[in-house]
């Protein structure tokens, strides 16, 4: 399994949500920083060949996003919070469709 920390404390807008982003999982030079784009880097996760980032879940497995002081980050940021759980969703159902299995999780850790 593979787990990639998203420290959460950083994100205060869009701007720095991507950056964020693009730090943790190597998201390629030419990343859209929307969510369109932040969903068909993800999708292709179990692809290296693929340079959609420099991370990459394991053949068949998956890749752990651990959201690091959730709870602040989703009262502080709303918007952003509800997103990513949305779109890790669409990742997963897409993948899905096209008969590939799920490749994304997400994990949650509390402020202390």
């Amino acid at each position: 399994m593979v787990v990639v920390t998203i420290e959460t404390q950083r994100i205060v807008d869009w701007e720095t949500f991507h950056d964020v982003f693009s730090e943790a999982l190597g998201l390629p030079a030419f990343y859209g920083r929307n969510m369109d784009a932040w969903i068909d880097c993800m999708t292709c996760l179990d692809d290296a060949n693929a340079g959609m980032s420099a991370v990459h879940a394991p053949a068949g497995g998956v890749l752990t996003l651990q959201l690091e002081n959730v709870d602040d980050f989703a009262a502080r940021c709303p918007i952003q919070y509800a997103v990513i759980i949305e779109c890790a969703a669409f990742v997963n159902w897409r993948r899905i469709e096209l008969g590939s299995p799920p490749v994304l999780a997400l994990s949650f850790h509390k402020s202390n």
